[in-house]
């Protein structure tokens, strides 16, 4: 699946160079792609806005990548039910068995890997 032409959330984007989060949202950023930070801290990440939560986003993504711990994801899960996002990616560390079924229930496909090693996305 080409997802250039999709609009991605990455939800755990941060500040700390060193974290996952920082390092996909800037690969993404610097690969071309539709991309919006998500952090409950908010602020800026390399000159865009850092959105507290999905429902602050400008427009519907689709795909939520989360780079979280995995109670976390649990509630991103829900709130992707909730505002009909329909896809999600949940990084390796950061799914359970618990946010799996949850989507699954929900009809949000779940793929649970890490996005840039399957898309071949990286420095």
């Amino acid at each position: 699946m080409n997802f250039k032409s999709k609009k991605i959330a990455v939800v755990g984007a941060s500040s700390d160079q060193s974290k996952y989060g920082h390092k996909i949202f800037k690969d993404l950023k610097r690969g071309g792609y539709a991309v919006w930070p998500v952090n409950p801290k908010g602020g800026l990440l390399l000159g865009d806005t850092v959105y507290k939560s999905l429902s602050e986003l400008p427009s519907k993504p689709d795909i939520v990548i989360s780079v979280v711990p995995p109670e976390i994801t649990e509630k991103i899960v829900e709130e992707c039910n909730i505002l009909g996002i329909k896809h999600i990616w949940m990084q390796p560390g950061s799914e359970s068995e618990k946010a799996v079924k949850k989507a699954k229930e929900y009809e949000i496909e779940t793929t649970a890997a890490c996005f840039m090693v399957s898309n071949k996305i990286w420095d």
